[in-house]
């Protein structure tokens, strides 16, 4: 099977983008919510949708070519996202669903739920890193979303372990458990529980895939309390136990 980094070359920023960077962006330009973008080894793009390219006010898509997020955004709003991806390469750890303000012209911040994924070549090398912000302004008024929040989501993702209860993580967002259900379930479609939840499998299953840690291990780095509790959750989530899902990622 040619693997996507095949398909798309040595990550050259002076070359011309293959048939597959410029469909996806072309297809991302019928979704005027979301700013989509493949980026090289660097950080740099490689490709954006018109989307991307009209928030920070740039003529075109190719204006953006070949620059970071540091380079065409002010000030956090362009150094967050550029040490973002420094550390997605660095690491080949994905980002999924992460809840940040970003810059939009003409000069408002939005919130955003970004994906960021890494591509990796054949030897195992991170290469680049393809990806979307999806607004969620439409769903949620800015107001609504609390700096805490955003932050406590955050360190949430970084410390699983600290999190066993909604309430808890409500107070580490200092709001109510009633309005963290209602911006969970808003933002994500799914109750805190299921967020909770949804997050611990998530990075389960990538250090199944791309570590040989032992399964204790990674239920404990996960935020389950013991392996009997982490194999009946991710049995319940993906079908099968988690030995059996590291031993079909590995043969795959």
């Amino acid at each position: 099977m040619i693997s996507f980094a095949d398909q798309i070359g040595n990550f050259d920023p002076q070359a011309n983008a293959s048939i597959s960077i410029a469909l996806l962006a072309q297809l991302f330009n019928q979704a005027p919510d979301v700013a989509f973008f493949v980026k090289d080894s660097c950080g740099r793009y490689l490709a954006v949708n018109e989307s991307l390219a009209d928030r920070h006010g740039l003529d075109c898509c190719e204006d953006a070519i070949g620059k970071r997020p540091v380079d065409i955004c002010p000030g956090k709003f362009g150094q967050f996202p550029t040490e973002q991806d420094k550390k997605i390469i660095r690491t080949g750890r994905q980002l999924v669903n992460c809840l940040e303000m970003q810059w939009h012209l003409p000069g408002e911040s939005v919130w955003c739920l970004t994906t960021k994924l890494p591509i990796v070549d054949a030897n195992g090398n991170t290469v680049g890193i393809v990806g979307f912000s999806r607004d969620v302004r439409t769903a949620v008024d800015n107001r609504e979303i609390p700096d805490e929040f955003a932050t406590a989501l955050s360190y949430f993702r970084q410390n699983l372990i600290e999190f066993s209860t909604p309430s808890a993580l409500a107070d580490r967002a200092n709001i109510s458990t009633q309005r963290l259900a209602r911006l969970t379930k808003r933002l994500f479609g799914l109750t805190p529980s299921q967020y909770i939840r949804k997050t611990r499998i998530a990075v389960a299953t990538q250090l199944l895939c791309e570590t040989d840690q032992p399964v204790l291990e990674i239920a404990l780095t996960s935020g389950f309390y013991d392996q009997s509790a982490f194999t009946r959750a991710f049995r319940s989530s993906i079908g099968m136990t988690p030995s059996d899902f590291r031993r079909q990622a590995k043969a795959d």
